[in-house]
């Protein structure tokens, strides 16, 4: 499985809002999957989107949560999330299968602009 993200940096007022590591993330069928996530703003969203695909929501969560809140046909049997501090989070994929293959964005709500900003 292989998994991608955009090469950019969302920027506001010339400060970055929201990054994620590694660019690309090559692992084996049935092994797990790590993304990291810097949200400067707020816990992220991850959305996952398949080439030629829409973004689907995969999760919302918050340090000051238990745990996150799922999208449909989204489960913490697949999908591990925690943080390690207020603005970063680990996002773990369990069990990789062909299926998980995708462009993972995280995103993060922007109170002053009254959007969400992605990565």
């Amino acid at each position: 499985m292989k998994w991608s993200r955009r090469d950019q940096l969302l920027t506001q007022f010339g400060v970055t809002v929201v990054t994620q590591k590694p660019p690309v993330v090559t692992v084996r069928t049935g092994e797990s999957a790590t993304m990291e996530c810097n949200s400067a703003l707020s816990g992220p969203r991850v959305y996952k989107q398949i080439p030629g695909g829409v973004p689907q929501f995969v999760l919302n969560f918050h340090h000051s949560w238990s745990s996150p809140d799922y999208g449909s046909g989204f489960s913490s049997s697949k999908f591990t999330a925690n943080h390690h501090s207020n603005s970063d989070y680990r996002l773990i994929i369990n069990n990789v299968e062909e299926g998980d293959s995708a462009v993972y964005y995280c995103s993060t709500w922007d109170s002053s602009a009254s959007e969400w900003v992605s990565q």
